[in-house]
């Protein structure tokens, strides 16, 4: 599971690290360290970065890099340009439900 660190330093990556939506990302958190399943901790991850707008920047390519991340770590593959389409797509329609969001990464993966 990636941690609070994780999670800022791949921001770092596109933006500042600037956490504008903390008590959304302490509460997302806490929720994928209860879960075992890997999938919906990076969907639950993936739905409250894009939705809550938890940095001030970079939400979208820290979605879409946290997506890649867990399916690395997990010996899974993913094509990125899928990946960045299912984030768009997932922003465009301010989708919430995690089954949604689950579907429609799961077209990300061959």
């Amino acid at each position: 599971m990636l941690t609070r660190k994780d999670i800022f330093i791949i921001n770092q990556q596109f933006s500042t690290g600037t956490i504008i939506n903390e008590s959304s990302l302490d509460f997302v958190l806490k929720q994928t360290y209860r879960s075992r399943d890997w999938y919906k901790a990076m969907c639950l991850l993936t739905r409250t970065i894009l939705l809550d707008h938890v940095f001030e920047d970079g939400n979208k390519r820290t979605a879409a890099a946290i997506i890649m991340t867990y399916h690395t770590m997990n010996g899974q593959e993913c094509n990125p340009d899928l990946v960045s389409r299912a984030v768009l797509h997932i922003t465009k329609h301010n989708i919430t439900s995690i089954n949604t969001i689950g579907r429609i990464i799961h077209h990300a993966t061959p």
